[in-house]
């Protein structure tokens, strides 16, 4: 175990022998409180940024991909084992970057097992404040993980039924109205239904099925006669010998950084500077309420040695804008639709008139600290794809094929991470993304990124670390550092500048853009957190009061300061403040002030069968541009992220009690109040009232 292997990273070769049981006990003295922490919340503070970051991207549009909350929750009940676990594995934990997995990986091969909890604090990169959020999904074992049998796979996992229901209680446009009165309205229900049953043994095998029915769409009845109007079936298999992955179904494919394809979610930009790297299986199962980011068919991973080699094939109908050519009966379509909802005639008019056949494939090499993958995938449509003749859609993806093909790689040299991905789309357009993590101290980060993306360059699917919410039409530099002066100290910051070549929707001229922030985090103890953030963007758009006969492009600024407080009281108690403020056009014609303000009290002993939490928020911006986002606790399995303006109150009160040991309920309440409103929302969604209340009732059952 003391011999020195050529792979090994430098900063491990002192570390051997009776070394190592020195760090152990050198851990019981200098971290006593580490056994005793509380089980954290999931997600962490820094996953609710990251979170309201992709809300915020995605113009206001929360995702209902909830794979990472599952893989949490099921990470609790059965903690990852740092003894046994490869790097697959441990990509799953996602807030390791790819530097801890390989230096866990590569202490554990130098040095044999890890004795206790402890001995974490010695793998380069791995600090205090880390393990403490790790420490209630991950485990140290010594235990021989036995091949399970084919028939303790099939009995011997967790089984769960979980039903949910939702219904905003005052009554929308869309309700009122009826066929005779209006060409649209909602003919459906007012309840939001979710329905899945899983099962789940180990990290080995997983398969469900799940229901949805949005609100305003029918059930049991007409354009619905079949009930829900979303279901969804997967069956994934890890491990079966050369089989790495095996899925049928309904499942995910996630590619190099994500310019040809990433489906699962994605973090974008936060305080958290290392994770921009993409770091996922190929293959990942699918039973999430959303109905458009997968593929469904079939999918394989086989593996063996250094090599692993992935191919999936997918056939599925998708919502697009239909148009029908009766004159030269040639049908076409103009966009792909990404809502999911089928409440109004038109909505269900375009449900699924697209029909998409995909296939792809990737082959991957990896050795010691080295990767490198290709990748390629191919998009062939029933009706060609014509979108509307603007400026900004000259580049547009057209016709009736969509082929992509990349390679991505990666390389780690001592405190070094270099990654990347070239790619290429049909019709010759180029992007590039390279990445490096640098560890320059044990307690200093940095990392960079440089991305060029044609404006020509065209993909589905995808999410790549970009401004843009798919990679296209950008150039742009990010770095960022993190430095831990103590253990009580962190300071967070980035800088990313980038610019738009060509146009895009609401800006007529090529554009740039610059994005800073600063976060510095204060952490005495395990009962208080305190972090304090300034954030800035400038970004560049159509402003044009004097109607002018072109709109001017413009550079809008716009600065945040959030200041947020969180106390343990006791065991069971937890005080939360958030403060934040926003200037958008501060010195401009458009300017706009925004303030956000909210208390939290959570109630959640380890001694009683219920948990309560309840916030209580005021806010008031000078319109949309000023508008301010908060993470939300929710039912299990689900957040929300509200986009607030204008002026108005909002309370919530989340409620579980666990009836017995297989069966729990949560209830939720929420509602804000405007003060000077009479109307909320807009179009069919128009509520004629200065209050939003929404009710949801989740019941689990565990077999």
């Amino acid at each position: 175990m003391n011999n020195r292997k050529k792979d090994t990273p430098y900063f491990l070769l002192a570390i051997t022998g009776s070394g190592k049981y020195f760090l152990w006990v050198m851990g019981l003295f200098l971290l006593p409180d580490l056994l005793s922490a509380q089980l954290p919340e999931i997600p962490t503070v820094t996953g609710e940024q990251q979170l309201e970051a992709i809300t915020e991207s995605n113009d206001d549009a929360e995702t209902e991909d909830d794979s990472f909350l599952q893989s949490m929750q099921h990470f609790l009940k059965d903690p990852v084992n740092l003894n046994t676990a490869d790097a697959a594995l441990l990509k799953e934990l996602v807030i390791v970057s790819p530097m801890q997995i390989q230096n866990l990986i590569a202490y554990r091969n130098l040095l044999g097992n890890f004795i206790n909890m402890y001995e974490l604090q010695a793998v380069p990169g791995w600090s205090i404040g880390l393990i403490n959020r790790l420490r209630s999904i991950i485990t140290i074992s010594s235990k021989i993980e036995i091949a399970s049998s084919m028939s303790e796979r099939l009995s011997g996992g967790n089984r769960s039924m979980l039903i949910r229901v939702s219904q905003v209680m005052e009554q929308s446009k869309g309700y009122r109205l009826n066929e005779t009165a209006a060409p649209n309205f909602y003919p459906g229900s007012p309840q939001k239904l979710f329905v899945r049953y899983k099962y789940q043994y180990k990290n080995i095998l997983q398969y469900g099925i799940l229901a949805e029915k949005d609100a305003g769409e029918e059930f049991f009845k007409g354009t619905q006669k079949k009930g829900f109007d979303f279901y969804s079936a997967h069956i994934f298999v890890h491990n079966l010998g050369i089989i790495k992955q095996l899925a049928l179904g309904d499942f995910t494919v996630n590619m190099g950084q994500g310019l040809i394809q990433w489906q699962s979610l994605a973090f974008r930009k936060s305080a958290n500077i290392t994770g921009i790297k993409r770091q996922l299986s190929v293959l990942r199962p699918y039973n999430s309420a959303g109905e458009i980011y997968f593929h469904r068919g079939a999918g394989i991973t086989i593996g063996k040695n250094n090599w692993e080699a992935t191919f999936f094939a997918s056939y599925k109908k998708v919502d697009a804008n239909f148009v029908a050519d009766t004159i030269n009966n040639d049908n076409f379509i103009t966009s792909l639709q990404t809502s999911g909802l089928h409440r109004t005639k038109n909505e269900t008019y375009n449900k699924g008139v697209q029909q998409q056949l995909t296939f792809g494939e990737n082959f991957g090499y990896t050795k010691n600290n080295f990767h490198i993958g290709f990748n390629a995938i191919q998009y062939h449509f029933q009706l060609p794809i014509f979108k509307a003749v603007v400026p900004y859609n000259i580049y547009a993806l057209t016709g009736n094929k969509l082929g992509n093909y990349s390679i991505d790689y990666s390389y780690t040299f001592k405190n070094i991470h270099f990654f990347g991905e070239a790619a290429v789309s049909n019709n010759f357009a180029k992007a590039f993304v390279n990445g490096l993590l640098i560890s320059v101290d044990a307690n200093v980060d940095m990392s960079f990124l440089y991305r060029n993306i044609s404006k020509k360059y065209q993909s589905l699917y995808s999410n790549a670390f970009t401004e843009n919410t798919v990679p296209n039409n950008e150039t742009g530099m990010f770095g960022g550092i993190s430095m831990r002066p103590n253990d009580f100290w962190r300071i967070d910051a980035y800088a990313d500048l980038y610019k738009f070549p060509w146009l895009k929707y609401l800006t007529d001229a090529p554009s740039v853009g610059a994005d800073y922030l600063l976060q510095t985090t204060y952490k005495p103890n395990k009962q208080l957190e305190i972090y304090l953030r300034y954030h800035t963007e400038s970004k560049s758009k159509n402003f044009n009061p004097d109607i002018l006969p072109f709109s001017p492009v413009v550079s809008k600024p716009k600065q945040n300061l959030r200041a947020q407080v969180s106390y343990k009281i006791n065991s069971a108690i937890t005080f939360r403040n958030r403060v934040e403020m926003v200037w958008f056009d501060k010195k401009g014609q458009d300017a706009q002030n925004g303030f956000l303000s909210f208390v939290d009290i959570i109630y959640k002993s380890m001694l009683k069968k219920y948990s309560i939490g309840v916030r209580l928020q005021y806010f008031e911006t000078g319109g949309y541009d000023s508008r301010l986002y908060a993470y939300e606790n929710d039912v299990l399995y689900s957040y929300s992220i509200p986009v607030f303006y204008d002026k108005g109150f909002r309370y919530y009160f989340n409620f579980n009690y666990d009836l017995n040991k297989k069966f729990t309920v949560w209830l939720r309440w929420a509602q804000t109040i405007y003060k000077d409103k009479k109307n909320i929302g807009s179009g069919l969604d128009e509520i004629p009232s200065n209050k939003k209340s929404e009710i949801k009732i989740q019941l689990q059952y565990r077999f």
